[in-house]
């Protein structure tokens, strides 16, 4: 799969082959530019850089998901950047040609275009040419949140807790409603949130991904008459019957992340059941209280996923700063720094996107912040949760 390389008459270095620059002088090579839907070749031309595909990292029902690397061309508009790993997700070529299944994966590419976050994975293109779809996005080094909680409660001792710590549990949690925060500001809601899609890099760093079912502002809302897209272990009860949905929806699925991370199951996915049940149950039934898995657990955690995990999202936290604050407040923990970063960037989340956006603002948007606060804020909470 990786590509075979020439060494760059210019500057002696290797670079991929048939590429259209070296990785440092840009000397030409004498070759066409490689179509975005050639991924099998190995290489993904984006003009400005060159992705080298290497082996899968995983697969999935839309695609393949690869390890690769970007090159920046020296005599691009990122010039100077060092060449680094990616990870590139690839439409599988059956999936192609079904409409819904391209508005799916293009919307991906849109969500996470706007999103500059810490805690999100960082967007670099979205690649389209003769009907082929990729997305090379930022390579996360470590394992998911999934991962981390069934080894968890695989090696649990007798008496011990049933899965994380509650201080490391707070950790991802609050990184995770930091991305939320920033993710709603914006008018998106992501539908999926859960274990599997959040990445829990070797330092500890979380980064919300698969925007893959995410819906925008701009989106037509979709009704149909089958089943919804999502997860049923996490899906909101609104989300199972296909109403309108708001951020709250995603707070709702990350309360149950927050649940699974301290007592090693989700409350609605009981042994034995099928999708339709645990959906069904989403909608019918009240989540069990957290001290019937950990008895020494203070009662006033049953009351906050209580509120979290209502059936009526008016009756839930209706925002996640403001679900961080409460658990804070009720349990008495101190607001972090990292906490606070995460304040700081959901509030200025309009302006920095409107930056990015800037070519396209029209007269009465949100006037963009300035490019040193936008980065102050960046490495706030980067910074924040570094060891």
């Amino acid at each position: 799969m990786l590509a075979s390389v020439t060494v760059c008459a210019g500057c002696r270095s290797n670079f991929p082959d048939e590429a259209r620059f070296g990785p440092k002088c840009g000397t030409p090579a004498p070759a066409q530019p490689v179509q975005a839907d050639s991924a099998a070749d190995g290489r993904l031309d984006l003009g400005w850089g060159l992705v080298v595909l290497g082996n899968t990292i995983g697969e999935g029902g839309m695609g393949t998901v690869f390890r690769g690397w970007l090159y920046y061309n020296p005599n691009g508009p990122r010039s100077g950047t060092p060449a680094h790993p990616v990870a590139i997700k690839v439409l599988h070529p059956a999936l192609v040609a079904r409409q819904y299944v391209r508005q799916l994966f293009i919307g991906e590419a849109n969500a996470l275009r706007r999103l500059s976050h810490p805690n999100i994975v960082k967007f670099h293109e979205l690649v389209e040419s003769q009907g082929g779809l990729a997305i090379v996005i930022e390579l996360v080094e470590g394992e998911s949140l999934e991962k981390v909680i069934t080894r968890r409660v695989k090696n649990r001792t007798p008496g011990g807790l049933p899965a994380l710590p509650f201080a490391r549990a707070w950790h991802y949690f609050e990184q995770l409603l930091g991305a939320l925060a920033a993710t709603h500001e914006l008018g998106i809601v992501h539908r999926d949130v859960k274990p599997a899609n959040l990445l829990v890099r070797s330092d500890g760093l979380c980064k919300l991904t698969d925007y893959g079912i995410a819906r925008l502002p701009a989106d037509i809302a979709r009704r149909s008459g089958g089943m919804q897209p999502g997860t049923g272990a996490y899906m909101s009860p609104e989300q199972v019957l296909g109403r309108d949905l708001d951020g709250r929806t995603d707070l709702y699925s990350a309360s149950i992340v927050l649940f699974e991370m301290i007592t090693g199951v989700t409350p609605f996915d009981g042994e034995g059941r099928s999708e339709l049940m645990v959906r069904a149950a989403q909608v019918e039934e009240s989540a069990p209280p957290v001290t019937q898995f950990i008895p020494q657990a203070p009662p006033v955690l049953n009351m906050l996923f209580a509120r979290s995990l209502a059936k009526d999202p008016a009756h839930r936290f209706q925002n996640a700063i403001e679900m961080g604050d409460a658990f804070c407040t009720a349990l008495g923990l101190p607001h972090s720094p990292g906490w606070h970063a995460q304040q700081n960037f959901a509030r200025n989340a309009t302006g920095i996107v409107a930056r990015a956006d800037a070519p396209r603002i029209t007269k009465g948007r949100t006037q963009p912040i300035p490019v040193t606060k936008e980065d102050e804020l960046r490495d706030a909470v980067a910074g924040a949760y570094r060891p």
